[in-house]
């Protein structure tokens, strides 16, 4: 499930179980990727439809910042989601919200 979920490595997944106490080699975890792996992938995307069908209907807000370049002002726009997570970030010189937005 680490390899589908996460952009890991078979020997990064390998050392992440070693670390829980789980010894596996990488070629087992290359084994399970390609008997389970569709299953998966099809869980993991199932489940991302319906949280954004959820919140479909959900804001996001623009948040500005101040910031300082070189000695330069400038602006940071962020757009952020329900749930505080940055969706995109522009830096301008000049203040003009509409642009941002």
């Amino acid at each position: 499930m680490l390899y589908v979920r996460f952009p890991l490595s078979l020997r990064n997944v390998e050392d992440l179980l070693h670390e829980r106490g789980i010894e596996v080699s990488h070629e087992t975890v290359w084994y399970w990727w390609n008997r389970f792996g569709r299953m998966f992938a099809s869980e993991i995307r199932r489940k991302r439809d319906q949280q954004l069908r959820a919140y479909s209907g959900s804001k996001c807000h623009v948040d500005e910042v101040f910031v300082k370049v070189n000695g330069k002002r400038h602006y940071l726009w962020r757009a952020e989601d329900r749930e505080g997570e940055v969706l995109e970030t522009v830096v301008t010189k000049r203040r003009n919200k509409p642009a941002a937005l």
